[in-house]
């Protein structure tokens, strides 16, 4: 398949790198990222370090690495993981997790494969997030790819069907893992669903093959990404408040970079990455016998990600606190502590006008959300 097809989504090749670097190692906000992940050398030292990347793997590795231990250092309390040891160290696998940071949740997955020595991501970017061209260097040199957004119907069907084949190109002639959220978008509400758009976009390329045979083939691990706090929640209400009054949002010109900036600097407390079971040739041969359409097979499956995805969200205080609050009752105070549950309703009151119930509900619901899909969860097995 001749990767010229793929030219306006792909990221860089490794001998472009170091071009690249030289050419934005100057710039201001490239400038600021490399002294804050090395405060301890010289910005000729980190010049130097930047010289010896000569593939997307080197910077990874000697830079983002050390950006992200940073990050970890100055605004969580520590990354923790579990499931990546059953995955086999020289596949790639397609990962689909739920969404709540717009670049941390594809770099710290990224940091954790590394660790593990599994195969790293290449990562879906929404292309009207790196407008700005520092952030699209970062982005193509992170190994990340653009899904192309603003487009008619008729280009939306091509770019889909150029995605999907590139997603095939990376996993089964590259043996690339790929990484692409959930849905599109971060989820703003914490009720972490699957968008069968997004399914049906990776079934383009399945050729001749049955849906079930190619999905399997290109193996699908869901993935829970948990922080215990979001620090962009104050920045999600307004979005959240007008789809709740029915009202059209219009995002400021600098939203999408605050958030960016935001989600890397403000405080997230704990973090837990939960890699599920990948999805076997076996089950999805089960669902195809029981759905008799594409669209009946594809709206099942989304149901199930959705519900390992639920299953494997680590539930932290502030979870179960937002979810009593909600209720007005203590049905889960089993689960924190009171002086934790005072502070979160100290980070309520900072953050929003708890005067207005709505805001009020909309904030606690943010919180609540996965405690509530994963009791839902729980009661379906009863």
């Amino acid at each position: 398949m001749p990767v010229s097809k793929f030219e306006k989504i792909r990221f860089y090749h490794d001998d472009e790198v170091q071009p690249a670097l030289q050419q934005y190692v100057n710039h201001p906000m490239v400038k600021a990222l490399l002294q804050f992940s090395f405060p301890e050398k010289s910005y000729k030292e980190i010049e130097e370090l930047v010289a010896t990347c000569h593939s997307i793997r080197d910077f990874q590795s000697k830079i983002i690495y050390s950006s992200v231990q940073r990050v970890l250092q100055k605004s969580s309390e520590g990354l923790s993981y579990s499931g990546f040891n059953k995955l086999a160290k020289d596949q790639s696998y397609m990962y689909i997790s739920n969404h709540r940071d717009i670049i941390l949740d594809t770099c710290l997955l990224n940091c954790l494969l590394y660790e593990q020595d599994l195969i790293m991501t290449a990562s879906a970017i929404g292309d009207n997030l790196v407008q700005k061209p520092f952030l699209l260097l970062l982005s193509r040199i992170n190994r990340n790819f653009l899904v192309q957004r603003g487009l008619g119907p008729r280009e939306m069907l091509q770019s889909s069907q150029n995605l999907s084949e590139y997603i095939r190109h990376l996993l089964l002639e590259e043996n690339r893992s790929v990484w692409m959220a959930q849905r599109e978008g971060r989820t703003k509400d914490g009720n972490d669903t699957t968008q069968q758009g997004v399914l049906k976009m990776l079934a383009m390329a399945k050729g001749d093959q049955s849906i079930s045979e190619y999905f399997a083939k290109i193996k699908i691990v869901p993935v829970a990404i948990s922080y215990e706090f979001d620090p962009t929640d104050i920045l999600k209400m307004p979005e959240i408040m007008a789809k709740r009054m029915e009202e059209t949002y219009k995002k400021s010109a600098n939203e999408d970079f605050n958030s960016i900036l935001k989600g890397a600097l403000g405080n997230k407390g704990r973090i837990h990455i939960e890699a599920g079971e990948v999805l076997t040739q076996d089950w999805f041969e089960n669902i195809e016998k029981k759905e008799s359409s594409t669209n009946d097979f594809l709206k099942a499956m989304a149901t199930n990600i959705d519900s390992r995805i639920h299953k494997n969200y680590k539930l932290w205080p502030a979870n179960f606190i937002a979810c009593d609050l909600l209720n007005n009752d203590d049905a889960h105070a089993d689960h924190y502590t009171l002086k934790e549950k005072r502070q979160f309703e100290r980070r309520l009151t900072r953050r929003i006008n708890v005067k207005n119930a709505l805001e009020v509900n909309s904030y606690l619901l943010m919180y609540a959300n996965p405690v509530i899909n994963q009791e839902a969860l729980n009661e379906s097995k009863v």
